[in-house]
């Protein structure tokens, strides 16, 4: 997996200096949500189809952007999933936004993830892998160094809900309260990138997105946001469920572009979900 990686790092730098200067419009087309794309997703997407097709190790390319996917190599043996620019939105207000990645074998199902990455582009441009065990790198001096392993504790401080709020069901409502009430600080910026990052950073929290009554099913997408994140959150020694208290790795998909419910977090966060989902 060692080439996949270093074309998620190529097309990282390549990404890193499209954001800092290339047009930031809208144009005339939605992905495969349903959301307008910006002139920086399809700059984004192109870029790491283009790393990924150099390798013949894969297989399949499946990005968020694309209704289908991407046949590479018949003979390859992974498949990828990857989110070319999670959190596009707050481009214009000059927020972090980032890249995720997620490596399979077989299907796109949970449990055939065997790795993981995702990038962030901020003040700095960083770079989490979760493989054996989670690894941060920051880029400097025209390369990734490696700045520290990722580890959780079992408990955080951090409370980032997602959703629209006017939507949460009444069980939601009262975990969320709860945490506030314990005293957590509220941290949320609308990208899963950089909120999931910095609970990853800060040791610990919960990041929820869940089932709403506008949307019951949620929706973060299983193959590209995820499995990919949780895989990194358990590898940090934390946990990822969705809300029927299930491990989001042993999902399976019926689609794609399928989303589900999800909850990623420190043991003591996921374990007080499970209290209020029971």
């Amino acid at each position: 997996m060692v080439e996949i990686f270093e074309a998620i790092k190529n097309g990282a730098i390549k990404i890193y200096e499209a954001i800092n200067y290339e047009d930031l419009g809208f144009i005339d087309a939605k992905n495969s949500s349903g959301e307008k794309q910006l002139k920086l997703d399809i700059i984004c997407d192109t870029i790491f189809e283009e790393e990924f097709s150099k390798i013949d190790s894969i297989k399949i390319l499946a990005s968020e952007e694309k209704n289908e996917e991407i046949k590479i190599d018949k003979n390859g043996k992974y498949l990828i999933g990857y989110d070319p620019l999670d959190g596009s939105s707050l481009i214009d207000v000059n927020l972090s936004v980032g890249s995720i990645f997620g490596i399979y074998e077989n299907s796109f199902n949970g449990k055939d993830l065997i790795a993981s990455a995702y990038i962030v582009y901020g003040p700095r441009l960083e770079l989490v892998i979760a493989s054996i065990k989670v690894e941060r790198f920051i880029y400097k001096d025209g390369k990734f160094n490696f700045l520290e392993e990722i580890k959780l504790n079992k408990k955080g401080k951090i409370n980032a809900p997602g959703s629209t709020q006017k939507e949460w069901y009444s069980h939601h409502k009262s975990l969320i309260e709860s945490l506030f009430q314990e005293g957590y600080k509220l941290r949320y910026s609308g990208g899963m990138v950089p909120d999931l990052h910095q609970i990853l950073i800060k040791k610990g929290g919960l990041f929820s997105y869940p089932g709403t009554k506008d949307k019951p099913k949620g929706k973060l997408r299983k193959v590209f946001e995820v499995f990919p994140f949780a895989n990194i959150f358990e590898k940090a020694g934390g946990m990822a469920i969705d809300d029927k208290n299930k491990r989001l790795l042993d999902l399976k998909i019926e689609n794609l572009h399928d989303t589900t419910p999800c909850f990623f977090g420190s043991k003591y966060e996921i374990e007080k979900v499970m209290q209020f989902y029971k």
